[in-house]
């Protein structure tokens, strides 16, 4: 869905900056969208990862107008199955990797820009084994609520995008597990399982 939405914002004129952990996909969506792009390989529960990210986009463009924060991954677990490290996991990307990805744009944010996060339909159903990830998609609504009053100052627009399960190149098999892939603008991350 993000690699989709960076495709339309180049053919609409705008340079992206897309990011992603796997360096293969990472130049697979560069090459995908062909023009107007820059890939830079980051973590998004990574900070300095985000760092070097919104330095290169400082460095290259100066400024933020949109940005989409579309870093996910889900893992199947049952209650009573769960364990810490899958716990972290998702709550380490989705939830903390989204709030530092936009705490890390806004320095760099037009007046008048756009937010866009990638929620989950996972986070408004209660499909089994997934409760963890639905959890940690379920705060994005928070997160948008609060920020437009913080933000609305400058003017800056925040949505939460909550599509119906996507497949794309960040899905895996039948075996439930996602992994991060699609695009933020500027930056790139995934598929979150049942989206």
């Amino acid at each position: 869905m993000a690699l989709a939405s960076a495709k339309v914002f180049v053919d609409e004129g705008a340079h992206v900056f897309i990011s992603g952990r796997r360096k293969d996909a990472l130049d697979d969506a560069v090459e995908l969208i062909g023009r107007n792009v820059t890939g830079v390989q980051a973590d998004s529960a990574n900070l300095d990862d985000l760092d070097r990210l919104f330095a290169t986009v400082k460095e290259e463009k100066g400024a933020v107008d949109v940005l989409w924060a579309s870093a996910g991954m889900g893992e199947q677990a049952r209650l009573g199955e769960i364990t810490e490290e899958h716990f972290d996991a998702a709550f380490s990307l989705n939830a903390r990797g989204t709030l530092f990805t936009v705490q890390k744009a806004l320095p760099l944010f037009n007046d008048g820009g756009s937010i866009f996060m990638t929620g989950s339909n996972a986070s408004l159903r209660g499909y089994p084994n997934w409760s963890v990830y639905a959890a940690s998609k379920a705060l994005l609504p928070a997160y948008a609520r609060v920020w437009v009053s913080e933000l609305s100052d400058r003017k800056i627009r925040v949505n939460v995008l909550t599509p119906g399960q996507v497949a794309n190149a960040g899905s895996r098999g039948g075996d439930g597990r996602t992994d991060e892939g699609a695009v933020r603008v500027p930056h790139t991350a995934g598929n979150d399982g049942p989206t």
